[in-house]
């Protein structure tokens, strides 16, 4: 939502600064001009009440629907994978701190190459480094299918896999996240956005359900093999793509330069810098949870394969909720509210989910916790994808891949960490409050800058 004070434009999550803009001629009364960030560039973004009708609106354009869809088949493999994966470890080992180290194996090589994945998407065609990304990712997941088949399989062996599979990933996420202007229009951009995000949770709905299944009644070797056998779709799906790439970036340097280019942006720019913060605290201390669901599952709920794939598919569905309900409405509610709140249903949620042995109940906080976090992290991104210049997305999103992926580690390591020593339950608890607590640090932060904005533009006045 677009908001007026002191002869400024704001955003709900900031405020900019800068003389009044002349707005240009528009022909959709959904869309209005946002004053420049630092870079100079003046954008336009979504405004006003989104309906139903609009929540789709991005699949009006051929390439995103090519996209959607091939993706959509390959995320239901993939969180068919991870959920097979954490519970192959938790069987052979038997150990909580090792679902941490498989986790973190999976994201750590993100802090090395995102950046570099950044520079990536903005040097070459997005479209050529996902076909390379998606064709390499496809060849692990057929070895790791192969490895479990042949009942030999060892956690070295899952660990090694998951740091190739860890470096494909952070050259994968910044293109992915900044193709999506090019294959639907910026005007869409927090509606496709917001679907990316609905397909996501939509696949962690039916990934584990189908996981589950197939663990408990034909054994767990295929879930890898169908994870590896849905990349074609989105192979698929790129190759038919009629797609006019953007001029490449004309900054100067070499890669090494351009990437730490995208830092000086992001510190220098307050707004996305306090996103980003905030996006780091979550990730380590709340988006972890996720690590110890196999053994909450199996220890604490004593539930087997079903029930474990029960308990993903809840939070996949709040998500989805969440995911679609942003994309109808996010832009008639303040994305402050939808950030912030989000962080604290997420918060309360995972704390409830922590002190309960009921599943049912169990459930319903995670379809909560998934809703919250789904309304943070959609904001957060659309947030971040409107106010950063074309030229400068892929590097800016490989710094937010850095921190989705690359601080995961650190999360995955403290959760296991913690949990040997402490427990389950303790763990997540613990979790929850930090997140809780952050979010409000962050929102004292931005009132009080608010605050003396105000304050600085009534004294210029």
């Amino acid at each position: 939502m677009v908001e007026l004070s002191a002869g400024q434009k704001c955003f709900s999550l900031g405020i900019f600064t800068g003389p009044p803009i002349v707005p240009p001629p528009q022909t959709d009364k959904h869309i209005a001009p946002v004053p420049p960030d630092v870079s100079g560039h003046q954008r336009r973004v979504v405004t006003g009440g989104i309906s139903w009708r609009r929540t789709f609106s991005a699949f009006q354009y051929r390439n995103y629907r090519l996209y959607f869809i091939g993706q959509l088949v390959s995320l239901i493999g993939t969180w068919m994978t991870n959920t097979a994966q954490g519970w192959l470890v938790y069987q052979l080992t038997g150990s909580k701190a090792l679902l941490g180290i498989v986790a973190a194996a999976g994201t750590a090589p993100m802090l090395f190459f995102s950046t570099w994945g950044g520079w990536a998407a903005d040097r070459f065609p997005k479209r050529s480094v996902l076909i390379c990304t998606q064709t390499v990712m496809m060849i692990l997941a057929f070895i790791f299918a192969g490895l479990v088949w042949s009942g030999q399989i060892v956690p070295w062996e899952i660990i090694v896999l998951g740091l190739l599979g860890g470096v494909v990933m952070a050259f994968d996420m910044p293109a992915r996240q900044s193709f999506v202007v090019e294959i639907a229009s910026r005007e869409d951009l927090m509606n496709a956005i917001s679907l990316n995000s609905a397909m996501f949770n939509g696949a962690r709905i039916v990934g584990p359900a189908i996981a589950g299944f197939l663990m408990a009644k034909v054994g767990i070797a295929l879930c890898f093999f169908i994870d590896g056998a849905s990349f074609i779709a989105v192979l698929v799906g790129l190759f038919l793509m009629r797609v006019t790439p953007p001029p490449r970036s004309g900054a100067a340097g070499g890669a090494l330069a351009q990437s730490l280019e995208g830092f000086r942006y992001v510190w220098n720019h307050t707004r996305v810098r306090t996103i980003f913060a905030l996006f780091a605290v979550v990730g380590v201390f709340g988006w972890s949870y996720s690590v110890l669901m196999p053994a909450f599952a199996h220890d604490i709920l004593h539930l087997g394969e079903q029930g474990y794939g029960l308990l993903l598919g809840a939070i996949g569905v709040g998500a989805l909720v969440g995911a679609l309900a942003t994309a109808a409405f996010g832009s008639s509610i303040s994305s402050r509210r939808l950030a912030f709140g989000g962080v604290w249903l997420f918060s309360a949620m995972l704390f409830i989910f922590s002190l309960n042995r009921n599943l049912t109940i169990a459930m319903i906080c995670l379809a909560g916790a998934g809703f919250g976090m789904m309304l943070f992290f959609s904001t957060s991104n659309t947030t971040v994808q409107t106010i950063v210049p074309d030229e400068m997305r892929g590097r800016v999103m490989g710094i937010w891949s850095l921190i989705f992926g690359g601080m995961i580690p650190f999360g995955s390591l403290e959760a296991g960490a913690v949990a040997h020593y402490f427990g389950t339950p303790a763990t997540l608890t613990v979790g929850a409050i930090v997140c809780a607590l952050a979010g409000g640090v962050t929102y004292v932060i931005v009132r009080r800058r608010d605050a003396q904005l105000a304050q600085t533009a009534n004294l210029s006045s």
